[in-house]
């Protein structure tokens, strides 16, 4: 997890089926979620200029329309987690 304020919470109840294991401060080569904005913007919205927000959202819904389940599951491996 992140360092989130949420994810620290002393009121945060973890099963004890669960290891919480949390990210460096600073990591975003770690977040799957970060890999999967990078391609999104080198994919989408590099090096291009729109006209409207409503252009920006037309292109994302094309981009997230033809994304496959194996990209996505590419994007957001995360091996370093597996013990």
């Amino acid at each position: 997890m992140d360092r989130a304020s949420w994810h620290r919470s002393r009121g945060l109840e973890v099963p004890e089926n669960i290891d919480i294991f949390l990210l460096p401060p600073y990591s975003p080569e770690l977040n799957p979620v970060e890999r999967f904005l990078g391609y999104l913007k080198k994919n989408v919205l590099h090096n291009r200029l729109f006209e409207s927000l409503d252009e920006i959202e037309t292109s994302l819904q094309i981009f997230l329309d033809g994304l496959q389940n194996h990209t996505v599951a590419q994007l957001c491996n995360n091996n370093y987690m597996i013990i």
